[in-house]
């Protein structure tokens, strides 16, 4: 087989494994981005806590 038809062999596969593949719904997505960027939020805010609390401290030791 020549290149260009091994190539286009694997895009068609590709093609069909991803008309198998069950998509979430706009609202899933939007609904599951707003619990990922709420959570990178709190994350943040905790660790921006713990660095200024531990930089608080050690400056009080040194």
């Amino acid at each position: 087989m020549s290149l260009i038809k091994i190539f286009v062999q694997f895009f068609k596969s590709a093609y069909y494994e991803l008309t198998k593949v069950t998509w979430l719904s706009k609202k899933e997505v939007v609904i599951t981005t707003a619990v990922v960027i709420f959570f990178i939020v709190m994350v943040s805010v905790f660790v921006s806590v713990i660095d200024l609390l531990l930089g608080v401290v050690i400056s009080a030791i040194l």
